[in-house]
């Protein structure tokens, strides 16, 4: 019963921020990965089950409490000032105070990174969005745009405009590689754990070099979308294949993020544990 209460207060409470979330936050081509990580978050939670029940119980009331009211605290900021960052992340924090406050802390170590990987279902500030993106789209255009010149191709580039043959092409948000970066960091560490690493500085570098990854194959979709549109036309490169160039960045991704982790595999000597 107590169980069955705290679920219902948890629910009473972050509900409207879900409903929120389904309504104008998940639906952005930027935070369209929340919804994956919120069901990968419940099943990892989920897996660890049978390893809270084994647990022996030792409440830490000194640690939770004030964590639950940090939490709250930020809750309440969040929900009523609508800062949607606050009001998501909240929930982290309150996760982690209830698990102190009736398992203990071995039971947090246990179940600590399905709630960090909820991170990645916070939504960033709009002004930080805004300040990364730039940068990323004129640099993945501009070594986009000079690597087709050095292929021969008649290409252009005037900021994050591109010109190929008669076709203008304007390298979007969506094209500046933020949520894919943010997509292929969450599954790389979500790589890591299922294949138990124990390393910590080859999954920490690991976990860096996925950016420059990230990055490398989002100036791969933008010069597949480039060479369509110049062999096949605008349509074709607006149609099907723009959204099917998608799927070609996290195919190059997970590619390259295999590739990077055989390597330092080879370095760190190091074999993951039995899944």
């Amino acid at each position: 019963m107590v169980l069955v209460a705290l679920l219902a207060g948890f629910a009473a409470l972050y509900v409207p921020s879900y409903m929120m979330l389904a309504e104008r936050i998940w639906p952005t081509d930027e935070q369209g990965h929340g919804p994956i990580i919120l069901a990968v978050s419940i099943w990892l939670l989920y897996g660890k089950r049978h390893e809270l029940a084994a647990l022996q119980r030792r409440p830490s009331m000194a640690l939770g409490l004030p964590l639950l009211l940090v939490g709250l605290v930020m809750y309440v900021l969040g929900r009523s000032q609508f800062i949607m960052v606050f009001e998501v992340f909240s929930q982290i924090l309150v996760l982690a105070a209830m698990v102190l406050m009736f398992l203990g802390k071995r039971a947090l170590r246990t179940v600590w990174f399905p709630l960090f990987f909820l991170l990645f279902m916070v939504p960033l500030p709009g002004s930080l969005v805004a300040s990364i993106t730039g940068p990323l789209k004129s640099a993945v255009s501009a070594v986009a745009a000079g690597l087709l010149y050095q292929l021969g191709y008649p290409v252009g580039r005037a900021g994050v405009v591109m010109t190929v043959g008669p076709y203008q092409l304007l390298v979007a948000d969506a094209c500046a590689g933020l949520n894919s970066m943010f997509t292929l960091e969450a599954l790389g560490l979500l790589y890591m754990n299922l294949m138990r690493y124990t390393n910590v500085v080859r999954n920490v570098l690991l976990a860096i070099l996925i950016i420059p990854i990230s990055f490398a194959a989002n100036i791969v979709r933008v010069m597949i979308l480039v060479l369509v549109t110049y062999h096949l036309g605008d349509e074709a490169g607006q149609g099907f294949i723009h959204g099917f160039a998608g799927m070609v960045l996290f195919i190059v991704g997970l590619m390259l993020m295999l590739a990077t982790d055989s390597v330092l595999r080879l370095m760190f000597r190091e074999k993951a544990a039995k899944p």
